[in-house]
């Protein structure tokens, strides 16, 4: 970004966290070690989540800036991880502009109200600063906090959200939203183009409050074949990354079930490519093409096996990784419930002391 005083040219401060080894492997430049963060790091693995969560409802707890805070950085003390990520829920920009969700215990998000019609767009408004005050707080109680750890901001892609209002909670075969993409099209994407909207709005609070890098998560978006996902799903995903690039933080995309979809991934503007546990990083690599870091992707059963087979695992990892440009360790997917937060730091452990460059 760049500011224009007195008719000179003056560039904005760096960011505390630009020199990190996560923003460095994020941007292709050398790292004293592979950094690595897991994927919901923070939260229902982790004991002290349950007694600091404890009769807190999930999207109450997500609007609570103390509460963000400490859940936040619980896993950064504990494990030692080169970020944090942000305690959030990719409805709680939708809880914010008044859409009745809830998350329900070993359901998910639940819409009360489905988006079933162009009438129904109406309800999807753009976030106010207003509406994302607590975001903002708690963004900046973490920066003040981490230092020069970085915080990862977090947000849903419009897909996966737009999956959920159409459905009115997860699916699995996601019958309602492709039948709403290949029957009516033009409500589809405006529906996308909306929610595109409302996410540069979480994100970007979360960017300006503090956050050192960003990542898109597009849970369900392995559902969408390659070519329906160029034709109707990139765009509004482009969107988002497109109106953040200027803020110069790092963009991480990510989906689950996306092999076929790597490179379409990259091409939706991401500066890093989150790879599921499915495809080997290497494979990945040549599928994602040049340009873009690379992050991931342990497969979180793993975590049940073996000190010894954990560490083989997380050792084929790091091989298929040696040639990449940039590569961020992290799970192929979200840390399981009940893990053992023992292994996840033995997996932190691991990686640093096998990758450390001593520069």
């Amino acid at each position: 970004m760049v500011h224009f005083v007195s008719g000179t040219q003056q560039t904005k401060p760096q960011h505390p966290a630009a020199d990190s080894a996560l923003v460095r492997a994020c941007r292709r430049e050398p790292v004293p070690h592979t950094p690595v963060w897991f994927m919901r790091q923070a939260g229902r693995a982790l004991p002290e989540y349950h007694k600091a969560r404890n009769g807190v409802p999930m999207l109450e707890s997500c609007f609570m800036p103390e509460l963000v805070t400490e859940i936040t950085m619980q896993p950064v003390r504990r494990y030692g991880v080169d970020a944090a990520v942000y305690f959030s829920d990719i409805v709680v920009p939708l809880k914010a502009i008044g859409i009745d969700v809830e998350i329900k215990p070993g359901v998910g998000p639940v819409i009360a109200e489905p988006v079933r019609s162009l009438a129904d767009l109406d309800r999807l408004r753009v976030p106010t600063p207003e509406d994302l005050t607590a975001i903002d707080a708690a963004v900046r109680l973490l920066t003040a906090e981490l230092g020069a750890t970085p915080l990862i901001g977090f947000g849903g892609a419009p897909f996966t959200l737009a999956s959920y209002l159409i459905e009115g909670g997860p699916s699995k075969g996601h019958e309602l939203t492709k039948a709403m993409m290949y029957g009516a099209p033009e409500l589809f994407t405006a529906l996308l183009d909306r929610i595109a909207d409302i996410t540069i709005a979480f994100l970007t609070t979360q960017i300006d409050a503090g956050a050192g890098a960003v990542q898109l998560f597009d849970s369900w978006v392995g559902a969408v074949a390659p070519e329906d996902y160029r034709r109707y799903v990139q765009p509004a995903s482009a969107k988002v990354f497109a109106a953040v690039a200027s803020r110069g933080v790092p963009r991480i995309h990510f989906g689950v079930g996306t092999g076929e979809l790597l490179r379409d991934l990259g091409e939706a503007g991401a500066d890093v490519v989150g790879v599921d546990w499915r495809v080997p990083l290497d494979e990945a690599a040549r599928r994602v093409g040049p340009g873009k870091a690379l992050q991931g992707n342990l497969d979180p059963a793993v975590l049940f096996a073996p000190p010894a087979a954990l560490d083989a695992a997380v050792q084929r990892v790091l091989d298929q990784a040696a040639g990449l440009e940039g590569h961020v360790f992290n799970l192929g997917h979200g840390v399981p419930p009940n893990a053992d937060p023992g292994q996840l730091a033995r997996v932190v452990e691991y990686v640093h002391e096998h990758t450390r460059t001593g520069s």
